[in-house]
């Protein structure tokens, strides 16, 4: 299942942030949230998300997650029960996020088990 243009362009494009800032609310390239990237990520791109994971968790449709392409969004529970944490799928087990540990922008594979155990579901905006 090959991703569409548009969402292939989006993985690319939140690859090239890896090793900016975290910045608690921090929304461009100077520093950025998890919301704040996939924001950012997809305006590039024309495309506009909501601010808050909770509102972007909401658009798009729901991806079955033996589905998820390159452009996906994914969405973890790490506070709680609902989904606190966004990321963009590369299309390849790995993602794109801003942790607010450890550092800022990194790719990490969805097989690790603090991830892995925290998945609630993906949504593609692109489809």
């Amino acid at each position: 299942l090959s991703a569409p243009p548009v969402a292939r362009a989006v993985a690319r494009r939140a690859i090239d942030y890896v090793g900016t800032p975290y910045r608690l609310g921090g929304n461009d390239p100077s520093g950025f949230d998890c919301s704040g990237l996939t924001r950012y990520v997809f305006n590039e791109q024309g495309i506009t998300l909501p601010r808050t994971v909770a509102e972007q968790f909401g658009v798009g449709r729901k991806v079955d997650l033996d589905e998820v392409r390159a452009g996906d969004l994914l969405f973890f529970a790490t506070s709680g029960r609902g989904a606190s944490h966004v990321a963009i799928a590369l299309g390849d087990g790995s993602f794109v996020h801003a942790p607010s540990s450890r550092g800022g922008v990194r790719v990490e594979a969805l097989s690790g088990r603090y991830w892995s155990t925290r998945l609630l579901g993906a949504r593609g905006i692109i489809r």
